[in-house]
């Protein structure tokens, strides 16, 4: 896939998800120094810089596109161009093995918060949320899903399609019916977008009131996801932006004088979750934090 193509498709939501979008940033940037004709480090090294900040402001709430694109082409000290290509497909290798095997060890571990009979909420798609909702069925676990159709682009009808094709048994409710999903549910998941300083999760629009309707009913809420969604910036008083999408999507042609909110995302007090479920183990936002300094320094 080229670099263009990857760009656009990001752009449009035909890429989305957290975790999908660093990894297709990954696939951009290895695109862009397979066609490079950069003779010198110096101009390989500009070229790249340009493509990251494209593909940074592709989406502005992915923190984990980020700190992978940081990762690859952090301290590019090197003697030579040839050098230089040699450590980055490197650290590309890494990232992608980091992308994989961290599902794969968050959805071991979060699977075993799955019991026999149970009834699990989510919200809109998270692949994370996924792959444990699929690993708790390959243990032969029996339970069912509850998800909200998540309006305006219906994510939660990705999500209940891919249970279906798993012969999970899933529920789809309108988003105003979460209550009464989550009313008959044992356990809430959902994915992340990004993670602050302050332990407060960004996920999709309607997170945190269902996180306050679960809370309420003393239901444990768990957030899924990725270590790398940590945002380091946060540390200094910088707010992760909350991306807003098109009018568009919510209303084609409305009336005249008619304002239209459409935020995609919003943040969860930490105050609300149970814990932080990640390759690194299951902690309280407050801890998490402090678990990522420690494995993650090069973030900071």
């Amino acid at each position: 896939m080229s670099f263009e193509k990857i760009v656009r498709d990001i752009k449009t939501l035909k890429i989305q998800g957290a975790e999908a979008i660093a990894k297709a940033s990954v696939l951009a940037l290895k695109d862009v120094i397979k066609k490079s004709r950069a003779a010198t480090k110096y101009r390989l090294i500009d070229e790249l810089k340009k493509t990251r900040k494209i593909l940074i402001t592709t989406r502005p709430t992915e923190p984990c596109m980020r700190n992978t694109l940081k990762y690859i082409l952090t301290n590019l000290d090197v003697k030579d161009i040839i050098s230089l290509k040699a450590l980055l497909d490197e650290r590309i290798k890494k990232a992608l093995e980091h992308i994989c095997k961290t599902r794969q060890t968050i959805a071991a571990i979060g699977s075993k918060k799955i019991k026999n009979g149970m009834t699990i909420f989510t919200h809109c798609h998270s692949s994370t949320v996924m792959s444990i909702l699929k690993q708790a069925k390959k243990q032969g676990k029996r339970f069912q899903v509850h998800v909200t159709e998540t309006r305006p682009l219906f994510q939660g009808r990705i999500t209940a399609t891919e249970l279906a094709k798993a012969r999970i048994p899933v529920t789809i409710f309108v988003d105003s019916a979460a209550r009464i999903a989550l009313k008959k549910a044992d356990l809430f998941l959902f994915g992340a977008d990004a993670i602050t300083s302050e332990g407060k999760v960004i996920n999709k629009i309607g997170t945190e009131l269902f996180a306050e309707i679960a809370y309420k009913y003393d239901i444990p809420i768990f957030s899924c996801t990725d270590s790398w969604k940590y945002d380091p910036k946060t540390v200094y008083g910088i707010e992760e932006k909350i991306e807003k999408r098109a009018a568009r999507e919510v209303w084609r042609n409305p009336p005249k004088n008619i304002t239209i909110s459409n935020l995609a995302f919003e943040k969860v007090k930490p105050e609300l979750i149970t814990g932080i479920i990640s390759e690194l183990g299951i902690y309280r936002p407050s801890m998490f934090i402090e678990i990522i300094k420690e494995n993650y320094p090069w973030m900071f």
